[in-house]
């Protein structure tokens, strides 16, 4: 699954790893995640698969995912979210 084409990211934009749509989809986030910016889905994804131990990765993908669940970080950093519909 690809970031939106019509993103205007001046860097590389990165492919969303099978293990990260799955652990979007099983967590009911992807919606959350695709609310985000552009640069921000791709930071991510690139963060991610940059990792070099599968630990790394997978500690990097939780954090994703409780950013994403709590809505106010990104990155360890602050963040104003739209609030989710439900």
């Amino acid at each position: 699954m690809t970031l939106n084409k019509f993103s205007t990211l001046k860097r590389p934009i990165h492919e969303i790893p099978e293990f990260v749509l799955v652990a979007l989809k099983n967590e009911n986030l992807l919606e959350d995640f695709h609310a985000r910016p552009p640069y921000q889905q791709n930071d991510y994804i690139g963060w991610i698969i940059r990792a070099k131990l599968e630990k790394t990765k997978m500690k990097r993908l939780s954090q994703m995912l409780e950013e994403l669940r709590q809505g106010d970080e990104y990155m360890g950093m602050a963040h104003k979210s739209k609030k989710r519909k439900n």
